[in-house]
């Protein structure tokens, strides 16, 4: 079950992935917990993966390395320090890209800030979440789960950016969340990965 929230992150529920995801729910205001990790290797290239057309919301969009949410159990609800999303993380980490649980332990995922944002993938479903954002800077042994990922690949900032034109023009799909990170944040954020603890703030949650 996902992690019901209100506008200010406080739980107040939980419901099905399905319930969260439906377009006539989000209308109504249902809002849910999310994550987005951005892992980069010691090139400091980002991890990016294009979604398996099995998924339901945003099949066959490029996206950032993993993007998934908390479930509402005793730990990955535990909010301290965000610990729990970053066990969730973890946890994703592993069953979308195969990354050993031992190679991303949760003290070494960054939580930097969170973001509030609102998309339809289609007629039926869409994303409403406050997205936690996280960062990783390591080398990991990747095995991707194709079920979840259709495609893989490390990008430097000046591939990312034709990716995104791309992606303005038509060639490709990006995800949403993705493309407001990328806009708004990434690139600094990139600039500064050594010295990330000038971005971090927990208290704000960025409304896009």
């Amino acid at each position: 079950m996902c992690i019901l929230i209100d506008e200010n992150d406080n739980k107040i529920g939980a419901d099905t992935k399905k319930n969260c995801h439906l377009n006539e729910n989000i209308e109504k205001g249902l809002l849910h917990r999310a994550f987005s990790v951005f892992l980069f290797n010691t090139e400091n290239k980002l991890l990016l993966q294009q979604r398996s057309d099995a998924k339901i919301t945003f099949p066959g969009y490029f996206t950032n390395t993993c993007c998934s949410h908390p479930l509402s159990n005793p730990g990955e609800l535990e909010e301290n320090d965000a610990i729990g999303v970053r066990r969730a993380a973890q946890r994703r980490l592993k069953a979308e890209l195969g990354i050993p649980t031992e190679e991303v332990p949760p003290e070494e995922i960054n939580y930097l800030t969170r973001i509030h944002y609102k998309a339809q993938s289609d007629g039926i479903w869409g994303e409403h979440e406050i997205d936690y954002i996280l960062f990783v800077k390591k080398n990991v042994t990747l095995n991707p789960d194709p079920n979840e990922i259709k495609s893989y690949c490390y990008v430097t900032k000046e591939e990312l950016k034709e990716l995104l034109k791309k992606a303005a023009s038509g060639e490709i799909k990006i995800t949403p969340w993705f493309q407001i990170v990328a806009e708004a944040f990434l690139f600094k954020w990139w600039d500064n990965l050594n010295h990330l603890s000038q971005f971090v703030d927990h208290d704000k949650i960025h409304r896009m």
